[in-house]
C-alpha cells in the first residue's frame, strides 16, 4: 500500500466567517445552488461500459493512489493578491502559503479565481528514497474567472495546461527559488486516448512513483458534472475493486458482567453502509461482517489507533469469501453511499479483466477513427497474446441479503445458529496484552435506517445489537 499524504496547510475553522466566504464564492465560482463539495465522483467499471467505450470518445489515465483535492485560486481585485486553498471532500479548507500563479497573457498580472481539480500525491524517488508531494491536475472548473465546467474535456484540459500550468512552470523555471517556497509540487496528469490504455498499462504505471488504484475514463464530449458522474468510469481488476465502510466494532459479553462487553476479548468486525445525510445526521446500517486474523487484529491494537466508527476501505478475498481490509480512509467523510455498495459489488461480480480491456482496444480504436471519418485499423491475429480470456474466473461476492442465523422475525437472543444452542459458540475470552481500554476500541452506536439489510433478535452470536 502506497503512502498517503498528510493535507499540508492551516485548516480554515469550520463555521467560521472566512469558511462561510469561501463556499459562498465557490459556489458562485461553480455556478452551483448549492455549497456542497463540487467535485465529481466516477462510477465503476462494468462490462457493459466496454460498448460505451466503443460508442463514445473516452480519455483513459492511470488513478493515482493519494487524496483528492480541488486547488482553489481566490483572487482580491481590490488588492490584487491571491490566496490559495486546498479543499478535501469533507468540503473542509486549508489555506497554503508559497504559491504564486501568473497570467497566461501577462506575467506581471496575476491569475484571476481558479478552481482545478487533482490529486495529492506522494512520489518516491527509486533510486534516492527522496520523498516528494505533488499535486497532479488533472481537470478544472474555473480558469481565471472564466466557468469552463461546461465546455468538454479536451478544451477544459486545454486551457488547465495553457492557462494554469504553462505560466506556473514557466515561473518557476525562470525563478526557481520559488519552488523552495512552496509546501509541493505541481504537475498536469498525462491523459490518453481509450483505445492507448495498452501504453497506460505497459509505460505510465511502472514508471509511476507513486500506488496505482486501477484506471479512469472519461468522456469526452460531457461537462464537469459534480457529484456522481456516469460518464467517468473506474476500472480496477474485478478482484481489487474496494469499498468503503463504516467500521462498528461489537464486543462479547464480559464474563464477569454479562451486561457489560469485554473489550479485552476479539470483536465482530462489523461493516456499515452510509445510508445518507452528512455529520452527526448520517445514517449507517448493518452490511456485513469483515476478517481480521488474531495476528493482524492484535497488530492493529498495538498500533495505539482508534479503530471504531472509521471508515475502512475493504475488498472481497474470492478465496476466502470474505472482505479484507485495505486501509482506513480518514480523508472521506463517510463511506460509500448504498447504492453505490451495490454498483461495486456489481461491477465485481460483471467485472472486466485486464485482458479483455486490452483486446478491446483495436475496435474502440476503430469507433473511434471512423467517427472522424478515417479508415480502420486491421484486427490483432487470433493467437494475440491480449485475447480474451473464455471466462472471467472470478467468485464475486453476493448481493448481501440477511446472514444465515440473523433471521427476520421478532425472536429473542439467539445465536448464529436457528435455534437457542444450535450452531457456534460464541469465542471465549482470550487475555491479551493491550494499551489502555480507551486506545483499544470504542463500543460503537448502531445506526438503524429505512433500508435494512439485518433484521431479526437484539442478540447475535450472544452479543447485544
Amino acid at each position: 500500500m502506497s503512502m498517503i499524504p498528510e493535507l499540508p496547510g492551516n485548516l480554515v475553522q469550520r463555521n467560521s466567517e472566512q469558511e462561510r466566504w469561501l463556499k459562498r464564492h465557490v459556489a458562485q465560482m461553480c455556478g452551483l445552488e448549492h455549497e456542497r463539495f463540487p467535485g465529481s465522483q466516477p462510477v465503476s467499471f462494468g462490462s457493459k461500459d466496454l460498448n460505451k467505450l466503443e460508442q463514445h470518445d473516452f480519455w483513459v489515465a492511470e488513478k493515482s493512489d493519494g487524496i483528492r483535492v480541488l486547488f482553489l485560486v481566490a483572487f482580491d481585485a481590490n488588492s490584487n493578491t491571491q490566496a490559495v486553498f486546498l479543499v478535501d471532500r469533507h468540503n473542509n479548507y486549508r489555506e497554503i502559503e508559497g504559491f504564486c500563479f501568473p497570467h497566461h497573457e501577462d506575467p506581471r498580472r496575476n491569475l484571476r479565481n481558479s478552481l482545478v481539480d487533482g490529486e495529492l500525491v506522494v512520489d518516491t524517488d527509486p533510486k534516492t528514497g527522496q520523498q516528494t508531494m505533488r499535486f497532479l491536475a488533472f481537470d478544472c472548473l474555473v480558469i481565471d474567472d472564466q466557468n469552463v465546467m461546461s465546455k468538454t474535456l479536451d478544451k477544459r484540459y486545454g486551457r488547465l495546461k495553457e492557462w494554469f500550468f504553462r505560466p506556473y512552470s514557466r515561473m518557476i523555471r525562470d525563478h526557481p527559488q520559488m519552488a523552495a517556497l512552496q509546501p509541493f509540487d505541481m504537475k498536469v496528469k498525462d491523459i490518453n486516448f481509450s483505445y492507448h490504455v495498452e501504453k497506460v498499462f505497459n509505460i505510465d504505471i511502472p514508471n509511476l512513483m507513486h500506488g496505482n488504484d486501477g484506471l479512469i475514463y472519461t468522456c469526452v464530449s460531457t461537462p464537469y458534472t459534480p457529484g456522481t458522474d456516469q460518464n467517468i468510469l473506474k476500472w480496477k481488476p474485478p478482484s481489487e475493486n474496494s469499498i468503503d465502510f463504516k467500521l462498528v466494532l461489537k464486543f462479547p459479553p464480559n464474563p464477569s458482567n454479562p451486561r457489560e462487553p469485554d473489550f479485552y476479548a476479539k470483536p465482530l468486525f462489523l461493516l456499515y453502509v452510509w445510508l445518507g445525510g452528512d455529520g452527526r445526521s448520517a445514517q449507517y446500517e448493518h452490511y456485513d461482517d469483515m476478517y481480521l486474523s488474531d495476528e493482524e487484529w492484535d497488530k492493529l491494537k498495538l498500533s495505539g489507533e482508534q479503530v471504531d466508527d472509521r471508515v475502512v476501505e475493504v475488498h472481497w478475498d474470492t478465496g476466502m469469501q470474505r472482505w479484507r481490509m485495505m486501509r482506513f480512509r480518514d480523508d472521506k467523510p463517510n463511506g460509500n453511499h448504498h447504492s453505490v455498495v451495490e454498483n461495486i459489488i456489481q461491477s465485481i461480480a460483471d467485472g472486466v479483466e485486464k485482458d479483455a480491456l486490452l483486446a478491446r482496444s483495436n475496435a474502440i480504436r476503430n469507433a473511434w477513427k471512423a467517427r472522424q471519418g478515417l479508415p480502420a485499423q486491421p484486427p490483432p491475429p487470433s493467437n494475440h497474446p491480449h485475447a480474451p480470456p473464455s471466462q472471467h474466473g472470478n467468485h464475486p461476492p453476493p448481493m448481501r441479503g440477511p446472514p444465515s442465523g440473523y433471521g427476520h422475525g421478532q425472536g429473542q437472543g439467539q445465536g448464529y445458529g436457528q435455534g437457542q444452542g444450535q450452531g457456534q459458540q460464541a469465542p471465549k475470552p482470550k487475555p491479551i496484552q493491550a494499551p489502555p481500554l480507551r486506545e483499544v476500541a470504542r463500543y460503537g452506536p448502531l445506526a438503524p435506517g429505512p433500508w435494512s439489510k439485518v433484521a431479526g433478535p437484539a442478540v447475535v452470536c450472544g452479543m447485544r445489537r
